[in-house]
Parts: C-alpha cells; structure tokens; sequence
C-alpha cells in the first residue's frame, strides 16, 4: 500500500514538475491576453465611431472581433500546455468551411455592407444610381441598400453588388445639373428663345445663381434648331426644376412667338389611269 502510495505521489510530483509550470504560465498568458483583447476591442470601437459607422454594426463588429481574438488566444494556450490541438483546428476549419461555402452569398452581402459603411460613397439620403437604378437612399442594413425610386417604388439592392460596381451619387457635391432640351424652329429667332428660356431660370425660386444657368445652341439638326438648357439646383429639387422648365418655356416660348416644331409627313396619292 505505501509503495502504491509513495507511486502516485511520484506520478504527482512529476505532473507537476512538468506540467505545472506550463500552467502556471498559461494562467498568467489568459489574463494578460484578455486584457489586451479588451484594449484591442476597444481601440477599434473608437475608430469606427470616428468614422461614423452604425450603431448597430459597430456592436456586431464589436463582438466579432473580441470572439475571434479570444478563439485565437485559447488555441494558443492549450498549444502552451501541451495539448494536441491539430485535430480541432481541422475540425475548425472544416467546419468553417462548409458554413462560409453555404453562406457564399450572405457573407459577400455582410463585407459589403462593411465596406460601404466604413468607405461611405453614399449615406441615408442622398440620391444615386446603383445597379440601374436611380433613387434616393432610405436605408442602408448589413445586407442590403434600400432605395426608393422617382415612382415611388422600393428598391432592394444586396450590397455586395452594389459595394462591387460603378455608383453614381448626385448628392456628393450638394448640386445637380439638370439636362433639358429645346427645338426651335429655322424661322424663329434664335436670341429671343435665349432670352425667354433664361428668364424663366433666372427667375425659377428652385434654380441655383452659382453656378449660373446656360441657355446655348446644341445643334442644327434637320428640322429644328436645338437649344441646350442647363439650370443647377439642389438633388431634392431636380424633378421639380425639370417639369417646371420644360412646361413654363413651351408656354414662355409661344406667348413669344417662337415655334416650336413637331414631326409631319407629306402623303402624295397618285391616281393611276386604268
């Protein structure tokens, strides 16, 4: 019984000589490690506050990074005692595999919204074309950007195609050009249709003085002079500006006597003798 007992005590002793300092070491390595994980989450929370990113992804962020770090730190201390850790990292990984191949698309969907809210080439508000679509930006989630479009309709647009193709933002500037054009006839005069069209911008409440509107020839073209007319205004104001100039110059431009020409065809009938 005692060579039993004077055996295990060996055995004790010698776990501890071995092990125990791995331990003890480990210990230290946990506390120290969480503490910086803390710091480090931390640091990143405030670096996303100065870049004004969302509440609601800062927190996921938030937790994302203080899970992995704290993964990363108990794998390392286990390697530290000395346990085999190989085959639950493959396992890990494996697993990790099989959920990132099923999850291809959300995942792409996630960096994307990331990357839009970390870059900000476009916020709530501001009127883009992304994917085809011309809207103003109702919200922007984790996944994807919602628009609502000039017809009032609700766009959804996954993020990860929108953060990977061409994004026109015509609030970035806080103006917008609006593109309009007018024909007039080869009879009419050229300056009085300037005159009248300008007038009407320059006394539109919706169109910016600065920079200031243009009223110019565009092109002679086969049956009508155009006249190229480019007032700037704010993006909320684009669609009122655009309907208003267009219907107060047809009515400007007629009270003046300036024609306007439309399309007509010459049908000739011949009569053929039998």
């Amino acid at each position: 019984m005692d060579e039993k007992y004077h055996e295990y005590l060996e055995k004790a002793y010698d776990f501890v000589a071995v092990y125990g300092i791995k331990i003890v070491i480990a210990i230290v390595v946990l506390i120290i490690g969480l503490w910086i994980i803390k710091r480090i989450v931390k640091v990143s929370d405030r670096v996303m506050e100065k870049r004004d990113v969302s509440v609601s992804l800062r927190g996921f962020l938030r937790s994302l990074v203080s899970i992995l770090l704290k993964v990363m730190l108990v794998i390392s201390i286990a390697e530290m005692v000395g346990l085999k850790t190989t085959s639950f990292i493959a396992v890990l990984g494996a697993a990790g595999l099989a959920v990132g191949l099923a999850l291809q698309g959300t995942l792409a969907n996630f960096a994307g919204g990331v990357m839009i809210l970390l870059f900000k080439p476009f916020k709530v508000g501001d009127l883009i074309i992304s994917q085809g679509h011309l809207g103003v930006v109702k919200e922007i989630h984790i996944f994807v950007t919602v628009l609502l479009t000039p017809e009032n309709k609700t766009v959804i647009l996954p993020n990860a195609a929108v953060s990977s193709n061409d994004i026109v933002n015509y609030t970035t500037q806080g103006l917008i050009r609006v593109d309009m054009n007018f024909g007039i006839s080869y009879s009419s005069n050229i300056k009085t249709a300037k005159d009248t069209l300008m007038n009407i911008l320059v006394n539109h409440p919706k169109v910016l003085k600065d920079p200031a509107p243009f009223v110019g020839v565009k092109e002679l073209a086969d049956s009508s002079v155009n006249l190229a007319v480019r007032p700037y205004t704010k993006p909320e104001d684009y669609w009122a500006v655009y309907f208003d100039v267009y219907e107060a110059g047809k009515l400007a431009l007629d009270d003046a006597g300036v024609t306007i020409p439309f399309p007509q065809m010459d049908v000739h009938l011949n009569k053929l003798d039998k």
